[in-house]
């Protein structure tokens, strides 16, 4: 008997580089020369709320950088935030996608995301070519590491915790599923997540 029903993994950091960390903020502030505190002053709050999906990415942009004149436009900021969104060094995008060739189980993700970058990721990245499910915050309306959000995750699956397999880079959202008693890996990259597999049977 295959060991896990679904597995799922997160995105950035896992499969993806992260979409809108703090590294890709600096990276696209200096860009377009814009102060990085007083982005950061303005990000926390709409941030928590656009990967919700309670507001738009306009919305988003307006509190954070379109409160005032800019010299360039919403469309070029958000396509260099999208630009951020590369293949993880070392990340699980192939380990993903030899597992769904073998069809042994359900593939998912869990993730933290607004909804513009994330539909950008999945279809640049043809991350639903190789996942029958996406539990993205933007979807779901909660974030990791909250309970909520593991258990809304199993309530959708409709599979007992333990036949479920979560991976995750952060030590704070791996420990929020192994709460729910989902079984986790906290992910530290191909060649590690590559064994654990292994160990538990998975490849």
């Amino acid at each position: 008997m295959y060991p896990f029903d679904v597995i799922l993994f997160d995105v950035g950091g896992v499969l993806l580089t992260n979409g809108w960390d703090h590294c890709e903020r600096a990276a696209v502030l200096d860009l377009f020369g814009l102060d990085r505190n007083e982005f950061e002053s303005r990000h926390a709050a709409p941030y928590d709320a656009w990967e919700r999906d309670a507001i738009s990415a306009n919305q988003y942009l307006d509190q954070t950088v379109f409160y005032e004149p800019r010299p360039f436009s919403r469309e070029d900021f958000l396509n260099a935030v999208f630009e951020q969104s590369q293949p993880l060094k070392d990340g699980a995008l192939g380990i993903l996608r030899e597992l769904a060739a073998s069809h042994k189980c359900m593939l998912g993700v869990l993730n933290n995301e607004a909804r513009e970058p994330n539909e950008y990721r999945f279809k640049r990245y043809g991350l639903r070519n190789s996942i029958q499910v996406a539990l993205s915050s933007c979807y779901l309306g909660l974030r990791k590491p909250e309970a909520a959000i593991y258990r809304r995750a199993l309530d959708i699956l409709g599979k007992p915790p333990e036949r479920v397999l979560f991976i995750d880079d952060r030590t704070e959202n791996a420990a929020g599923a192994a709460a729910a008693g989902i079984k986790t890996i906290r992910f530290e990259g191909a060649g590690a997540l590559r064994r654990e597999l292994g160990n538990l049977g998975v490849l």
